[in-house]
Order: structure tokens, then sequence, then C-alpha cells
């Protein structure tokens, strides 16, 4: 299948663009500023939020599928009506041309952050999360992820044939960052399984981000299969920690107090479950293996 995937450059792009080669699928990455391609992967270079270029891009390369994961990725990394504008305009843009494109199938990256999660008064309905819990996102960059999952919907109820879908990936870790180097925060992840206050404002979730791949190449794979207009969490199903984070969870998120004890068992404060029921991913990049320690 021949896939676009913009943000082809980026920390989960890179290795996104990577897994969908090596499955086999045509693979054509772009980004404002390309970097070095996995083998079996085209590079291009395009501004997507200008409609001529990204016009051409699409009538160049005809994608049968669209992995949209271009636009601000980390939250406060630019002024927050930049990271909504950029967010909100890339998702409209690129989405509706992939359904104009004769896509198959077109799916955007969200956030984990829609939740609301590390602020005062959050208080979660129930844990772990799931697909089903109502979001409440307090930031400019939960609010534009949001507005991508609005988008998905949006033009799934516009009737085409293009499959539409979103997904959630949590805290991504790339092999880099596995073998030592800093991760988006600037820390490692051994400081970040040290450190409780570290992994804990994200509410010790991660994925390995050719795990978080393979989900994409799955919708990208199995249209039929993937809800048109839903979204997927795509988090690791053990928290970054060493054991239960639920007496944790409860001491840095006091409104999580309530629903917390659910995590005593040492699952995850997300579910993946509908991802692994739905479309069979099965996340395997856990840090115990990654770093090669049992915990």
């Amino acid at each position: 299948m021949r896939v676009l995937v913009t943000g082809g450059s980026g920390r989960l792009g890179s290795s996104t663009a990577a897994v969908l080669a090596a499955r086999g699928h045509e693979t054509v990455s772009v980004d404002s500023r390309p970097g070095p391609a996995a083998p079996g992967v085209q590079q291009r270079t395009a501004d997507l939020l200008d409609a001529g270029a990204r016009g051409d891009l699409f009538r160049r390369t005809a994608p049968e599928a669209v992995v949209h994961l271009a636009g601000i990725a980390v939250p406060f990394a630019e002024p927050d009506d930049r990271t909504l504008t950029v967010n909100a305009a890339l998702a409209w843009s690129v989405l509706s041309e992939a359904a104009a494109a004769g896509a198959r199938c077109a799916v955007a990256a969200s956030s984990p952050t829609v939740y609301g999660y590390n602020r005062p008064s959050w208080s979660p309905l129930w844990l772990p999360l799931d697909e089903a819990h109502p979001v409440a996102p307090w930031h400019a960059y939960g609010l534009s992820k949001a507005v991508v999952e609005e988008t998905v919907r949006t033009l799934a109820r516009s009737g085409g044939d293009c499959v539409l879908s979103a997904v959630r990936p949590g805290y991504v870790i790339t092999p880099e960052e596995w073998a030592g180097a800093l991760t988006q925060q600037g820390h490692t992840v051994r400081e970040r399984l040290e450190d409780p206050s570290l992994a804990g404002a994200s509410l010790f979730n991660y994925v390995d981000a050719e795990d978080a791949a393979l989900l994409f190449a799955l919708i990208v794979e199995n249209p039929d299969r993937v809800r048109n207009g839903g979204v997927y969490n795509a988090v690791a199903p053990d928290p970054l920690w060493p054991g239960p984070v639920d007496a944790l969870v409860a001491d840095l998120h006091p409104g999580t107090a309530p629903s917390a004890g659910s995590l005593a068992d040492g699952r995850g404060v997300f579910s993946s479950e509908r991802a692994r029921s739905e479309l069979g991913w099965r996340p395997e990049g856990t840090w115990r293996s990654r770093l090669g320690t049992g915990g």
C-alpha cells in the first residue's frame, strides 16, 4: 500500500515510516525539515499549511493511506495561539485532502493530554482511563488534540469512503532514548524511573515508539476493522515505575484518590484494550525489556 506519513522525520514519525516500510508498504515521508530516512522510505519536503504545496504533494504521491503526525508535538513548546492554530489547521487540511484524494483511510495523532490531567482540580470518573472517559483539556496543546479528534469525527460524518480515526500515543520513547539519550522532557528513562515526580506528571504513562508505529500500521492495513471517526489509546499496559502506582497517583494527583485503588494490581493508568481487541495491537516494548531489567 502507498502510505504518506506527515511529520515523518519526527520522533514518532521516523519510527512509523520505518515500520511501515519494513512491513512492505511504499512509504513516503513528508516534513518541513526532513532528516535521515530509513531504508525504503522516500523523503519529501513540503509546508503542509501551504495549500498549493499540499495539493501538489497529494497529486504526486496519490496515497492510499495517510498517517498524520505533523504538528507541534509538545505542550508549551510554542505560544498557545500558535500551537492551537497550527495543529487544528494541519489536521483539517491534511485529513480533508486525504479524503478528497481518494485515500482508503487516514489516521491522525492525538494525545492522552485531552483527558486534562496534571491540574489540581482534576478528578477522573474512573481509572484506568479508556476511550469512553470524557475529555477535558486544560491547555492549548490538549485542546488542539481534542480538535484533531473532532476533525476526525466531523470528516467521518461526511459520508465519504475514507475511514478516519485518531490515536493517542502515550509518552513516546524512541530507540535512542532507551539507549540513554534524553527524552522529550530532558530526562533519561532511568531518571524517570527513579524519581516519581518526573513520570508522575504524565501519570506514569509511556509507549515504545515502534509499538506506537505498529498501531498506526495496523490501522492502515485493516480499515475495515477501524471505527470510522473513532479514537484509540496507545499506551504500554504497565506504568513507568517499578511497582504499582495506586498510592503514588493518589498522592501526586489527589483527585484520583477515589479510583486509584483499581491500579493496585500493577496496571497502567491508561487502558489500550480497544486497540488490542479491535486491531490486535500488543505492545512488546516494555521498559523492563528495553532496559534489560526485571524491575
